[in-house]
């Protein structure tokens, strides 16, 4: 009885040094061999998620550190349901969401015996978390000081993406409160009654200034637009604006798209022979959805190109003659000012305008195009938006002009359809704003246990087109494409949302959709709106717009 006691300590420990940097959120699946650390959460001043299917439970910390920026805690059990975790690591390796990996283990004399449940942990996500910390089973000869300290240092050291904390716990597991190990305990002083880690550890590096930029600012440059946000969006399109040089965004830019529709008109000769006579392009945040836009700089050949950046690394997969800064965007505008100039090329803001407004007299047929295009009808007010992969954000990214700093979110890193649904909730658990999630019907399926996660404000839409239509747009044979790739469900969601108590509508047009977007803000559940749609038809208007 006193060792779970111990434990407990143990596990208040490591819960209390996370909260000081910044962690208000923890995601628990249930396990036994994780009761210390959640007893402990549920007795804290953490606020606390709930999930039986750890696949979903990590995509809902993803976006709950998407929408929050700040770290989330993960806490699981030993066995596969720390391997469940791995798809949601791997996209906060990539986009550099904070999460804090918390397994429980089995003590090392159960691991390799054939006892139950026990695997080997330690080391199990490779190099797709950024910093890893094997914790030995608790033990009272070992200083609570060291225990914050490790901690301190690991997530220090490691200031982007994933990180885990295998923590052994051997048995017993539960136990009654008690001033046990007290001294222990109190060994960290006034620190149980501050804010501030243990260990300190000075990591800040100053933005870096380009001396050649008051030369630069003067020619013609072009900006290119990656994941920003909001606030950031907002600060480079003003930027560009001044300079007079054209912005090409991607739809997590939250730019407000100056230039909209992109993916269609740099199909146009005179287009691309405009923005050829760029003499210097910057790009800010990396990941392009658009791949006629990625294809199109890939092949420029400006005189400089610059790349701006928080996270470390290439993220240049042109692998250009290039300069690459690691850096926030809003310090590095504020480092690098604009000057007031007119606009270089004027032509492209007319092409660009043009191009929208014929989209919209041409796409009359209801379907994901129509969806794409006229999505700011549907957008709540004060709201976000967080759009599903494959050909979902492809169609935004290319038809819709959204608002200026309007929140849109998205998981770009991998760009997988698993954990989408259970990402929406996590961003709208964070930000407690009123979410509209746009999935695919396959994205849906795979994420199914996930509609158990959605709350109020949040309205789904399933666009059923009968598979992955993605491929479709891909020379894939006909005569394989239905049963190996595209693979039809020929389900209707009716059910699903049933089974999870959500409102359920099927709107047959436009006007049906739009009253049932708005009415779902107004319920007391959660909206699911499965929209049926021609199968080939989205990406059919992808291919063939512009043409």
């Amino acid at each position: 009885m006193s060792h779970s006691i111990f434990n407990r300590r143990w596990a208040a420990v490591i819960l209390e040094a996370i909260t000081r940097h910044g962690v208000q959120h923890i995601c628990i699946a249930p396990g036994s061999r994780s009761a210390p650390l959640t007893l402990e959460a549920a007795a804290s001043r953490l606020s606390c998620h709930t999930h039986f299917d750890e696949r979903g439970l990590g995509y809902l910390a993803l976006g709950l550190a998407k929408a929050s920026r700040q770290p989330v805690a993960i806490l699981v059990t030993s066995g596969t349901a720390v391997a469940n975790l791995y798809p949601a690591i791997i996209e906060a390796s990539l986009t550099g969401e904070r999460l804090i990996i918390l397994s429980a283990d089995r003590p090392p004399e159960l691991i390799g015996c054939g006892a139950n449940q026990a695997i080997v942990q330690p080391g199990l996500f490779a190099s797709h978390v950024s910093g890893a910390l094997n914790l030995p089973r608790p033990s009272a000869d070992i200083s609570a000081r060291w225990l914050v300290s490790a901690i301190d240092a690991l997530l220090q050291q490691h200031p982007a993406g994933a990180i885990h904390i295998n923590c052994p716990f051997a048995e017993p597991l539960y136990g009654e409160e008690s001033l046990a190990f007290k001294a222990w305990h109190d060994e960290l002083g006034n620190w149980w009654h501050e804010d501030t880690p243990w260990l300190m550890m000075s990591a800040a590096t100053p933005t870096p200034f380009t001396s050649s930029w008051p030369r630069w600012r003067q020619k013609r440059g072009l900006v290119v637009a990656g994941k920003l946000s909001a606030e950031e969006g907002v600060a480079l399109a003003k930027w560009a604006a001044e300079l007079g040089w054209p912005l090409l965004s991607d739809i997590q830019s939250h730019t407000g798209t100056p230039l909209p529709c992109a993916e269609v008109w740099l199909r146009e000769a005179h287009a691309q022979k405009a923005l050829a006579s760029a003499q210097i392009i910057i790009q800010f945040g990396a990941r392009l959805t658009g791949k006629r836009l990625a294809g199109w700089l890939a092949a420029s050949q400006p005189e400089a190109y610059w790349l701006i950046d928080p996270l470390p690394g290439h993220l240049d997969p042109a692998h250009r003659r290039s300069q690459r800064m690691v850096a926030e965007t809003g310090a590095w505008l504020a480092a690098h000012p604009a000057i007031a100039q007119p606009e270089w090329s004027p032509s492209l803001q007319a092409l660009a305008e043009e191009t929208h407004r014929s989209l919209a007299c041409r796409l009359q047929e209801f379907g994901e195009a129509q969806l794409a295009l006229r999505l700011p009808e549907l957008l709540p007010e004060n709201g976000t938006l967080f759009l599903g992969n494959s050909l979902t954000v492809r169609l935004v990214n290319a038809f819709a002009c959204l608002p200026a700093g309007y929140a849109v979110y998205a998981n770009r890193g991998a760009s997988g359809i698993d954990g989408l649904i259970a990402t929406a909730a996590g961003v709208q658990r964070g930000n407690g704003k009123p979410l509209l999630a746009i999935v695919g019907d396959l994205s849906a399926l795979y994420d199914l246990n996930s509609l158990a996660l959605l709350q109020m404000p949040l309205v789904l839409i399933v666009v059923n087109n009968s598979g992955g239509q993605i491929f479709s747009m891909l020379p894939t044979p006909a005569a394989e494409r239905e049963k190996f790739f595209t693979m039809p469900p020929r389900v209707s969601f009716a059910a699903a949302a049933m089974a999870f108590g959500l409102d359920y509508q099927q709107p047959q047009d436009w006007s049906e959709l739009k009253a049932a977007v708005a009415a779902g803000w107004q319920r007391d559940t959660a909206t699911l709106i499965e929209l049926k749609v021609a199968g080939e038809s989205g990406a059919q208007w992808l291919a063939e717009a512009g043409k």
